[in-house]
């Protein structure tokens, strides 16, 4: 069977003054992950100790020489740098070194550009993109006339030599308007969904945590899968069923991952949406890898851009528990330390039950259950109830509407002024039960 041939690719890090090496060494590892899944077979990596990076060769000259000199003798056709590099930088690390030079950031975008399959994740990937290109044009072009492709000239990268600024700043406009509509369209679905009344709940984590084997197991779904770092692009919604008989649906995002472009981030912020509008957040760690604890703040950190309030509605899942060996015996130090969390293999399906009861415990302490006397010129309230709360009472009496519901601590705060019937009213009974139940 005829296979592609991976890129020759030597990594680069800088290691910062105070920095921990293990720290280093980590993020090392990580760099390694997203250059083979971008194709890349790794040579060699190397490491230079500064105390902050060099504004012209981010390196410094002289180690930059020394890498060229390396470059030359492991015969390499790529350097992946493990930071973001300013346009100047790679000018003169390009002129330098003399071969292709990717950064992170376009490391991690031509692996979003592989992996999105639908309109919206292209589009979306296309944007960040440009929105990374258009600064470093001049830096990028003696690259971009270096034919042949590989990785971090896939998608609009190839042609930017034919192109000039103007073309891209339309082509962003277009885009971005083209999004806009998206994100409109992604509001409607979630008020629809609302108006079923049916709880959503979001899966967020680090990348390759194994969310996508989750929902499935949650769901009976069949979403791909696989052992790589963003396998999955395209948010997804499919239904389950908790033990208590309530349908809710899971929705399934892209995954974080440590110093994720900001490119990206503000592309992807019609995906992201659905994180916000959820009304719990499954939190899925990989508890086997020995990063963990950091991979929690790193998402946590994330999720704190797009909504500062997302911790009051965060259940951690510790994932993967059948590839950690001692887990028996460290199971009662996992649990005293986070008592909240739920602990599962995804793929063998330990550990689903309880992690289901533990959803009906979140969702059921996630409103506060009111009774509400609304007049009638308070129509918008009872709109809000529906959109935003759970009814399981609605009668329309003489003078305002009694509603029962389940609603979010912001929205009791507004219905409290009329938790009492009004006075002129109490006493005139019943004239009509237009709706009861679950509408």
């Amino acid at each position: 069977m005829f296979k592609l041939a991976l890129e020759k690719t030597i990594l680069v890090a800088l290691e910062r003054a105070g920095e921990e090496p293990e720290i280093t060494g980590a993020s090392l590892e990580e760099l390694t992950l997203l250059a083979e899944t971008a194709g890349a077979e790794v040579l060699e990596m190397v490491v230079q100790r500064r105390a902050a990076p060099d504004p012209a060769c981010y390196i410094g000259k002289g180690k930059a020489q020394e890498l060229a000199a390396l470059v030359s003798k492991r015969g390499a056709g790529l350097v992946i740098f493990n930071d973001e590099l300013s346009p100047s930088q790679l000018r003169n690390l390009d002129q330098i070194i003399g071969t292709r030079i990717v950064d992170r950031t376009a490391l991690i975008l031509d692996i979003f550009a592989r992996r999105a399959r639908s309109r919206e994740g292209k589009l979306q990937v296309e944007l960040a993109q440009l929105q990374y290109i258009l600064p470093r044009l001049t830096g990028l072009g003696p690259q971009l006339s270096r034919l042949g492709g590989g990785i971090g000239t896939r998608g609009p990268g190839e042609t930017q030599l034919e192109v000039d600024r103007r073309t891209i700043r339309k082509r962003i406009r277009d885009l971005k308007r083209e999004i806009s509509g998206l994100r409109r369209h992604r509001a409607l679905h979630r008020q629809q969904r609302r108006r079923n009344r049916h709880p959503v709940v979001g899966l967020v984590g680090y990348t390759n945590a194994g969310k996508s084997t989750l929902l499935n197991a949650l769901t009976g779904a069949d979403l791909y899968t696989e052992d790589k770092l963003f396998a999955t692009l395209d948010p997804s919604v499919r239904r389950g069923r908790l033990d208590d008989g309530r349908t809710i649906l899971f929705t399934d995002t892209v995954g974080f991952i440590e110093h994720l472009p900001r490119q990206l981030l503000a592309a992807f912020q019609a995906t992201l949406e659905e994180i916000i509008a959820a009304d719990i957040l499954l939190h899925v760690v990989d508890i086997s890898h020995p990063q963990y604890l950091s991979h929690i703040e790193i998402v946590r950190q994330h999720l704190s851009r797009l909504d500062e309030g997302f911790y009051r509605k965060e259940l951690l899942v510790f994932n993967k528990i059948d590839l950690l060996e001692s887990f028996t015996e460290e199971e009662p130090f996992f649990r005293r330390e986070h008592p909240e969390a739920s602990f599962v293999s995804a793929l063998r399906g330990n550990g689903l039950e309880s992690l289901k009861g533990a959803l009906v415990r979140v969702i059921d302490r996630s409103g506060e259950r009111v009774r509400a006397y609304l007049p009638y010129r308070k129509g918008e309230l009872l709109d809000q109830i529906r959109r935003h709360g759970s009814i399981t009472k609605l009668l329309y009496r003489a003078g305002y509407i009694e509603v029962e519901a389940q609603v979010e601590p912001a929205l009791s705060r507004r219905l409290s002024p009329y938790l009492e019937p009004p006075g002129e009213t109490r006493a005139a009974g019943l004239t009509g039960e237009v709706e009861t139940g679950d509408e």
